[in-house]
């Protein structure tokens, strides 16, 4: 078995650790729906669950960030301007046709909406507004696209990924991290259209900043749509 430091100076390290907290949230958040009807010190826990552990993970996940950032070798904030302007219009355009695939063939099981208000109005409701937030714009698109667009979908080509270049396209890994993207959202299939539009952007810029930039405007539009319109179901 390797040991800590081994696993840690690994090359795969720094963009599955960050991503495996964020999943294992998930999967304690459903642990607790799933024993709520047999326990009830989780029954009761369960309506608050989410907004307990959403800034946890945040926190942790932005930890793990920053101790990784200097590996983070593909990121490079050189880009031309119309790399720039075709990743925001596509930001845009996921933004635009997620609100619009909330269909109900198209949902992946049920998630309780993340809405501040049920912790009651005031300071509290405000500051959680803001860390949900910032975990959607700033820290899920860093960490979900060095696991996707930067690990993952080289690693498929290659094992030893890091001599695959950003942004080389084969048929298998576009399917398979377009598909695993897909069932990572309750809306399967605005996961998966995003998926394909982030993998598209991935292959003209081969820029993985350039995916971040277009997945942190997706979300930064719907926190505030979510925001103005009280549709909390999308958070």
């Amino acid at each position: 078995m390797k040991s800590f430091d081994g696993i840690i100076s690994s090359s795969w390290a720094p963009r599955v650790i960050p991503f495996a907290i964020y999943i294992f949230f998930i999967a304690l958040s459903s642990l607790v729906d799933f024993l709520a009807p047999y326990i009830s010190h989780f029954a009761s826990f369960r309506d608050y669950s989410n907004y307990i552990f959403y800034p946890v993970k945040t926190v942790l996940v932005a930890a793990a960030l920053i101790f990784f950032w200097s590996r983070y070798t593909e990121i490079s904030f050189r880009i031309r301007m119309n790399d720039l302007i075709f990743s925001i219009a596509a930001g845009i355009i996921v933004f635009y046709l997620w609100i619009n695939m909330d269909w109900p063939f198209a949902t992946l099981g049920k998630t309780e909406p993340f809405n501040p208000n049920m912790v009651g109005d005031g300071n509290m409701a405000g500051l959680l507004t803001g860390v949900r937030l910032f975990g959607a714009a700033v820290i899920v698109p860093v960490m979900e696209e060095l696991f996707w667009r930067s690990f993952l979908i080289r690693y498929v080509i290659n094992p030893k990924f890091e001599s695959v270049p950003v942004g080389t396209f084969t048929v298998t890994s576009f399917v398979i991290t377009v598909l695993l993207f897909g069932t990572e959202h309750t809306l399967w299939l605005a996961g998966i259209m995003a998926g394909i539009i982030y993998n598209v952007i991935l292959y003209r810029t081969r820029s993985v900043f350039c995916c971040i930039l277009a997945h942190g405007i997706t979300n930064l539009l719907l926190g505030i749509y979510v925001i103005k319109t009280g549709n909390w179901q999308f958070w």
